[in-house]
Parts: C-alpha cells; structure tokens; sequence
C-alpha cells in the first residue's frame, strides 16, 4: 500500500477543532497560517506529530473546505511525481475530479470518493520542501503516491465473478481478516 502523508478536516472552527483533537489525542500543533486561493481566505494547521500528520482547515462558503453543513473528515493527502498524469489515471479508476487547484497556479487536485464520504488529495511532490520547511522541518522526505506499485500482493485474489477492481487477500479458513497479517 502506498503511504499516505496526512488526513484533513474540514472544520467551522479550527481553535476548537485543533484544542478538541489536543485534548483527546495529545496532539500537537504549528502554528495555524493564513491563506489564499483564489477569492478564498481561508486558516489551516499541520500537526507536529507525522507523517501521517494531521491537517484542520477551515474555508468560506463557496470554497473547497466549505464547513456550512458541519465540519467533516474531508480528505487523505499523497503526494504526486506527476499530478497531471495522476489525476487521470485516479479518474480513469472512478475517482472524479472534484476540485483542481492548477487553474489557481497551485498543483493539488481533489478526487471524491462517495463510497468513503471522502477525497483523495494528489499534491505536486516538487512543493513538498516547502511544506517541509513550512511544517515539518524534522521530517526526512516522504514517497510519492505510486499508481504502478498497486498490482496483485502475494496471496491477493480476485473474487469470482469480477472483472477488477476489487481486490481479496485470501487467509486459512477462520482466520479474522480485521485481526491477521
């Protein structure tokens, strides 16, 4: 499986969110920034702790992180060698395109997923010393999500009846697939 690098909320309150996630998980912050995208202002945090880290944004309406119906798990974030080429190959898959950040001079993309109620983020790995030294200055490089590296495990098999997609890890009869390697 490929390594993830952070999971996001979107939040109507960052201050709560971030004292909430401290509170019950001990975690810890940077300092929360301003940004912009677009007409967007919007605040987001990276914990200190990560990869994977935790993000909490909190965006106008209107926006991508668009908290009016409640705050939310939005989105798991990888980065890309290649976000044009694995934007397409993620929609080719059945990930749409929910939201491109190149027209705003950015490089991430979002990938809706309804199945999770979640999205996928791709963001350009060429950005990723800058997010280093922005949030994570003790953090050694992190590997680029690869799309080629998801081919059939050792012990994968695929159920009868499917044409691909998904994917089974075949164990002894009895064993808990939720508790076994």
């Amino acid at each position: 499986m490929n390594s993830f690098y952070h999971l996001c909320f979107v939040v109507q309150d960052i201050e709560l969110a971030t004292e909430d996630l401290t509170r019950t998980l001990g975690v810890t912050w940077s300092p929360v920034r301003a940004g912009t995208l677009g007409d967007w202002d919007y605040s987001i945090v990276f914990s200190v702790e990560g990869p994977p880290f935790f993000e909490v944004i909190q965006g106008p309406v209107g926006s991508p992180w668009d908290a009016t119906e409640g705050s939310r798990f939005d989105h798991i974030g990888y980065w890309s060698n290649d976000v044009m080429a694995d934007k397409q190959r993620l929609a080719d898959r059945g990930a749409q395109i929910e939201f491109d950040s190149c027209p705003y001079g950015r490089s991430f993309t979002y990938h809706r997923l309804d199945s999770i109620g979640a999205r996928i983020e791709l963001v350009d790995l060429a950005v990723q010393p800058g997010f280093r030294d922005t949030w994570a200055q003790d953090v050694a490089a992190m590997p680029p999500l690869d799309l080629d590296e998801l081919n059939r495990l050792p012990g994968e098999v695929e159920p009868p009846g499917h044409g691909g997609g998904h994917r089974f890890r075949s164990g002894p009869p009895g064993q808990d697939p939720m508790t076994s390697a």
